[in-house]
This record gives C-alpha cells, sequence and structure tokens, in this order.
C-alpha cells in the first residue's frame, strides 16, 4: 500500500471518529457537514494566499484561518460567530457558503480540536480525489441519516452515473440540473468528461468554471453543493456562484444549455407546524401547484 493511499485512508478516519465523537453532543452528520465546511474553506482560502499560489482572497485579515488558530475557550467560540456572520455578507461563492451559517459545536474544546484537525493536513495539495472521498462519504451518511430527512438531496451515485453514461456529455457544452440537491450529477459529468476526453488547457478551463449551471433553494444543501464542487476543483474562490437560489419553476432565466441532467422534487405536498389559538402545535399542508 502506497504512503498516498494510507495517509488517505488515516484522514478519512480520523474525520469520521470527530463525527461520531460530536454525535455523542447531539452535533448530527449535517449539522458536523456544515462546520467542515466552514472551516475547510477558510483553511484552503490560508493555503492559497501562501507561496506558491500568494492569491489575493477577499477574507479579511481578522477573520483569517489564523484568526482561529491562535485562540481557545469562550474567545474562540465568540470569534467563530462572529467570522461567520461576516463572511456571510461576502460575494460570489464565498458568499454563498457562509449565508445564514451557525455554529453548532457548543463546547469551545471540541471545536478547538476540529480546527487543529484540519489545520494539520494541507489541502490545497491534497489529490481532488481524497478531498472528494472524505467529503462525499460524509454526504452519503448524512443522506442515509433518516432523521434528518437528506435523502431526499441526495440522489444514489450508482444511478447519477448510468444516467451520465447515457448521455455522455461532451467538453465545450454547458449541463444543467434545476434542482441540483448536493450537485452529484455535477460531479459524475465532470468525471466522465474528465475520464473520456484529453482536454486542452482551454477545456480545462471552461470545465471549472463554464460547464455547470444548478439552482438549489435550500440554503444548507445549496452551501454542501458548492463545497462538494469545490473540493473537486469545480468553481474558484472569487467566481459568482453558479448554483442559484432560486426557484427553477417560478421563471425563465434565459439560460439555454446543452444538456440537462437532473432528479427533479415529484412531490408537491408539504407541511408546516405552527401555535394554534389555544397554545397547541398544529400542522397544516400546504400545495404548490405546479
Amino acid at each position: 500500500m502506497s504512503h498516498d493511499t494510507n495517509n488517505s485512508a488515516s484522514i478519512i478516519s480520523k474525520v469520521w471518529n470527530f463525527a461520531n465523537v460530536l454525535r455523542d453532543d447531539g452535533v448530527g452528520y449535517g449539522d458536523y457537514l456544515e462546520q467542515i465546511t466552514y472551516l475547510l474553506f477558510l483553511k484552503m482560502a490560508d493555503e492559497y494566499s501562501k507561496p506558491p499560489y500568494n492569491r489575493q482572497l477577499p477574507i479579511p485579515p481578522e477573520y483569517s484561518w489564523q484568526s482561529l488558530t491562535t485562540r481557545s475557550g469562550t474567545e474562540l467560540e465568540r470569534h467563530y460567530n462572529e467570522t461567520l456572520r461576516a463572511l456571510a455578507n461576502a460575494k460570489g461563492i464565498l458568499g454563498q457558503i457562509y449565508t445564514k451559517s451557525q455554529n453548532k459545536i457548543q463546547d469551545p474544546a471540541k471545536l478547538a480540536k476540529l480546527i487543529n484537525m484540519i489545520d494539520k493536513e494541507q489541502w490545497s495539495t491534497m489529490d481532488a480525489d481524497i478531498k472528494g472521498e472524505i467529503y462525499e462519504g460524509l454526504l452519503q451518511k448524512y443522506a442515509e441519516d433518516t432523521k434528518s430527512g437528506a435523502g431526499q438531496y441526495f440522489t444514489p451515485r450508482p444511478l447519477i452515473k448510468a444516467m451520465v453514461e447515457c448521455i455522455r456529455p461532451e467538453p465545450m457544452k454547458t449541463i444543467a440540473d434545476p434542482a441540483c440537491g448536493t450537485g452529484g450529477f455535477f460531479l459524475a459529468a465532470y468525471d466522465f468528461i474528465v475520464r473520456n476526453y484529453s482536454l486542452t488547457r482551454e477545456e480545462k478551463h471552461f470545465l471549472k468554471h463554464r460547464t455547470f449551471y444548478g439552482n438549489e433553494i435550500v440554503a444548507s444543501t445549496r452551501r454542501l453543493a458548492l463545497m462538494n464542487l469545490f473540493l473537486h476543483n469545480i468553481g474558484d474562490f472569487e467566481d459568482d456562484s453558479f448554483i442559484s437560489p432560486t426557484d427553477a419553476l417560478i421563471a425563465d432565466t434565459g439560460l439555454r444549455v446543452d444538456y440537462v441532467l437532473a432528479n427533479p422534487p415529484f412531490g408537491k405536498k408539504s407541511s408546516m407546524t405552527f401555535t394554534n389559538e389555544a397554545g397547541e402545535l398544529q400542522k397544516e399542508d400546504l400545495t404548490y401547484n405546479r
């Protein structure tokens, strides 16, 4: 077994084990995934701002990765909350990643351990397959957690792969998913194109920045999709968000693409719970005509 394989297995094991530690504190896979997303994006931004990349990224110095690693206890918890609020106001993918973000890890010591675990790795040089395996694994576990109801946003990957292989997308073509969930169709299409074509520099740039267009109305799911794609080398820090928060069925935006790959939500019923005049919880069905 190679050193890279050993290292990737070790990282995956650490990430999984910490998820189980936090579950004992009532932090579910979905909440854990979100915290991983916030921290990992910030850590990778820090790495890309240093040699050999030296990129100027739109993250204020007071909310940098170092601003978290140098704090502990209640000061860390306070500053982390403040960082999430500040970055939610940023433009592009950065703002979409942190929109409506909240800290769900109430124990500052465990938050510090999670930050330390992420800090020990050099994520920018890690193979995209390893980062993707970690994140996709957590997404699948989240989808299998029936209490979360997250399965509705996670189409089984073998089904997606089969659909993509039937369509056989080509380079320099655009792809849309109007109900993209966690981005599975985009990842499968990306992998298919990379695996089946010898891409030029122009084609690689188009694939990374201009191929995919999605819609996802649930903010937390949209965040997971953007991070999932980012870890697989789709999109960049300063790109405009290519996953829209708008409902794709409300109006025609004028966007035209070469392929549409989707597993749209077929149900049109939902419900909301509210308190009635007697002070009791009551559920009311909602129906959307589409």
